[in-house]
């Protein structure tokens, strides 16, 4: 079970950096597992009573999604303004320390996904190369040997 599945939330926000090489995978199978709505890069949030509504930039322009709470929204940058991010201190870190930090032993989960097989990539043909005069030569290879016309 998920901490976050005893409840006591009402937002969940995930930022952008991740161990699945930033794909932004994590906060949506955190959302599904959760059974929450989830609204991936904001850069832009309004909660209002038991609403959030999340930015997302688009081609073209900006798109508001409006969920109801709880909920997990990922951020990217424009999230929260640059003035806004606070590195740590020292001081903040060594006080950090002292905080009670609630460990939560891993279970183990029924395995969902089952391999039924696996083939490798046949390997590449040699490449051929042809003089730019020799048309007839390229058109005979790409016809009897690539068949692409």
């Amino acid at each position: 079970d998920l901490v976050a599945q005893n409840g006591g939330y009402d937002l969940i926000l995930c930022g952008k950096e991740s161990i699945d090489y930033n794909g932004g995978s994590v906060p949506g199978m955190v959302a599904q597992l959760l059974n929450q709505p989830f609204v991936n890069a904001s850069v832009g949030l309004d909660v209002n009573g038991s609403e959030a509504t999340a930015v997302r930039e688009i081609e073209g322009g900006k798109e508001s999604i409006s969920v109801k709470l709880p909920a997990v929204i990922a951020g990217q940058k424009g999230l929260v303004d640059e003035k806004d991010l606070i590195i740590p201190n020292m001081r903040g870190i060594m006080s950090a320390r002292t905080k009670p930090l609630q460990v939560v032993e891993p279970t183990s989960s029924e395995v969902k996904v089952q391999g039924v097989s696996y083939d490798s990539v046949p390997p590449r043909a040699a490449v051929k190369l042809v003089s730019p005069d020799n048309l007839d030569e390229l058109v005979r290879l790409l016809h009897e040997e690539a068949k692409v016309i």
